[in-house]
């Protein structure tokens, strides 16, 4: 059976209604309206996304990154109306919430204790702003790069998301180091603005753009069955340009990934999380529907999937 049909069934199976919609746009003309329309079941009042959108972030109250999550979903079908009303909720949501401080904002929420959650989303104070206690553009470039996509030009948050974006650029040219969420956000965020207005060097910004993502890739395939990054945790086309550089390892990924599809066409998950078995055993399952996603589209921009037996 080809690994598309294996990975479909998968996905009627098990998948949440969200998950399956997405499916469907992607794979068998389904409508963006099918997307919204479940996305919308996780949106609060406020604007701000919960309810486990991120699946190993139970609560039920609107995050900065459960937020970032939806847009994430949002840039994945390009819907960017702004005379939506959830892209308008959204966007009233960034600039509202009082989970933000001048440089971005926050990655964890004291709510997050008061529901299940993976020990890396417990909250504190130390880490509030990163995983590592330093603050980190994970969740906030790439709430910027939907800032910078669906805001009005002239408003406050459209300005906040340039002079973050300005930042960033330095951090990236100045050859910091890079944590891998944090260039996957990255990534996402320099795709949505014209290098030019945030640099005085574009070509510099993304030649060291190219090294940043290069040397954060894992080259070592013996270890990819650890939560590490591979070329498809930062692009999924042959027209993207970090491809050319990483060509040799990005072609390999699309064996790794048909070779190590399971029986039941899901893909294992190489993490997992304790305190919660009831709810880690559903968490599980969502996120081999996310995974099957990422897997399937990555094979379709790579021009693999008939090949995908």
């Amino acid at each position: 059976m080809y690994t598309l049909e294996k990975a479909r069934r998968f996905i009627y199976r098990n998948a949440r209604p969200l998950d399956l919609a997405r499916w469907q746009y992607h794979f068998e003309n389904g409508s963006k309206e099918a997307v919204i329309h479940a996305l919308s079941c996780y949106q609060n009042a406020d604007g701000g996304f919960g309810y486990a959108l991120e699946p190993d972030l139970w609560n039920e109250q609107s995050s900065p990154v459960s937020t970032a999550s939806a847009t994430g979903i949002l840039r994945e079908i390009d819907f960017y109306d702004c005379s939506n009303k959830m892209i308008k909720a959204i966007l009233d949501y960034f600039e509202n919430t009082s989970f933000q401080h001048h440089n971005g904002w926050l990655l964890k929420i004291p709510s997050n204790n008061d529901f299940p959650h993976s020990p890396w989303w417990e909250y504190s104070k130390e880490t509030e702003m990163g995983f590592d206690g330093a603050a980190e553009y994970n969740p906030t470039a790439g709430i910027v790069s939907f800032i910078v996509k669906a805001a009005d030009k002239s408003s406050a948050l459209y300005k906040k998301a340039m002079d973050i974006a300005n930042k960033a650029a330095q951090k990236v040219t100045n050859h910091d180091a890079i944590e891998m969420h944090e260039a996957g956000g990255l990534v996402d965020m320099f795709a949505n603005i014209n290098l030019a207005d945030i640099t005085h060097t574009p070509e510099l910004l993304l030649q060291q753009l190219k090294n940043m993502i290069s040397n954060v890739i894992e080259k070592d395939t013996s270890k990819w069955d650890s939560y590490i990054a591979k070329p498809s945790s930062f692009f999924n086309s042959t027209n993207s340009i970090f491809y050319a550089e990483n060509k040799e390892i990005a072609e390999y990924e699309c064996d790794y990934i048909i070779t190590t599809q399971l029986p039941d066409g899901s893909w294992d998950i190489p993490w997992r999380w304790e305190g919660y078995p009831e709810e880690w055993a559903v968490a599980k399952n969502w996120w081999k529907s996310i995974g099957i996603l990422k897997n399937m589209l990555y094979l379709k921009g790579m021009n693999r999937i008939e090949n995908a037996y």
